[in-house]
């Protein structure tokens, strides 16, 4: 195991491990917009830049791997003027609409710039414009906010495995794109959305729903399949106005389209809050205890008329696995019949 010093810290780590990771293991904060934990080294947006020993040039953190006796300087005036210019080069040719941004209170461009005390920017010239044209009720894309960090493209590459989007031109043109320029057409798990650390890529839900202001964060299963993923409902004035996974869960903070965007129904005034019962081709609203008996007397009637086998089970992959079993022991103990089976889908 590697033995190094950074800023004056001594550090032990495994073999190949990153100057980057090495410096988190030591609590000593390295800045970076292309960098994810779960995600191949990109080394794209060079925030994370750092001295080394030997080296008469500064390298990325996050595609350096540390050396026994490497002597690493995280911070000085020298790579500090360097983010710095670094960051102004970003927001050179970045929309400054913070005020009206989704994203703001959240951005890591934004916080960054905030910290590095970036208020003007000295570099003019043309700037990048896109129109927004993605006709899905889902993902909102605008370019024109994109840094090319390119971590929406690797985590649909390396963790769905789709392959939707991918840089596309070069130079001053280059940007993510799906296939042609074409529309998003995708499965939306919305996992590009969650990684993207600006403006660039947001769900259409939420827009206007609220951001940072007055959020009340509830952690909560996902009621959609067995999975049991765990999702946190970001709750305004009594209403999800969207919704996220923590990476410390034990879906890793990845969700599909029906746990990230299917949270509609929580608040649809068509939801069903109780029991109904169908008297005279219309249906009334009646109390759990008048709905069970009236299933009770039911499926009495039916067994004692025409045997346990006229009767069957449909469990439901939303319910836990402890509940399926219940009702199939119910279908097989108390009905008397193995008529029991499910959809394995909604």
């Amino acid at each position: 195991m590697p033995n190094l010093r950074i800023d004056g810290i001594s550090v032990s780590a495994p073999e190949g491990t990153t100057i980057l990771d090495a410096a988190k293991s030591a609590d000593i904060p390295i800045p970076t917009l292309c960098h994810h934990p779960k995600l191949t080294p990109y080394g794209g947006c060079r925030l994370c830049i750092v001295d080394v020993k030997g080296i008469n040039r500064p390298v990325t953190s996050c595609t350096t791997p540390v050396t026994e006796g490497m002597e690493v300087s995280t911070t000085n005036p020298e790579i500090e003027k360097l983010r710095s210019t670094i960051l102004e080069l970003l927001l050179s040719d970045h929309p400054n609409d913070c005020m009206i941004c989704e994203k703001a209170g959240d951005c890591t461009l934004q916080e960054l710039a905030y910290f590095y005390g970036i208020r003007e920017n000295r570099f003019e010239g043309e700037r990048r414009q896109y129109t927004e044209k993605d006709d899905n009720p889902f993902i909102r894309r605008n370019m024109e906010k994109c840094i090319l960090c390119s971590k929406c493209v690797r985590i649909c590459d390396e963790i769905q495995g789709v392959g939707a989007i991918d840089l596309t031109y070069r130079g001053f043109n280059a940007k993510v794109s799906p296939p042609f320029g074409k529309d998003l057409n995708c499965e939306f798990c919305g996992q590009c959305v969650a990684v993207c650390p600006t403006g660039a890529l947001t769900g259409k839900m939420w827009v206007t729903k609220g951001r940072q202001k007055d959020i009340r964060e509830v952690d909560t299963v996902c009621p959609y399949c067995g999975c049991g993923c765990s999702l946190t409902l970001h709750i305004r004035r009594n209403r999800v106005i969207r919704v996220s996974s923590k990476e410390n869960t034990i879906n890793e903070g990845w969700l599909c389209s029906k746990g990230r965007f299917g949270f509609s129904f929580i608040n649809s005034p068509e939801r069903l809050k109780t029991p109904l019962i169908k008297e005279k081709g219309k249906f009334r609203e009646a109390s759990w205890d008048e709905a069970f008996d009236l299933i009770v007397s039911k499926l009495k009637k039916i067994r004692k008329k025409h045997g346990p086998d006229s009767i069957g089970g449909l469990a439901s992959a939303r319910c836990t696995n402890e509940e399926n079993y219940l009702f199939q022991k119910f279908i097989r103990a108390a009905v008397g019949t193995n008529n029991v089976d499910h959809c394995a889908r909604l």
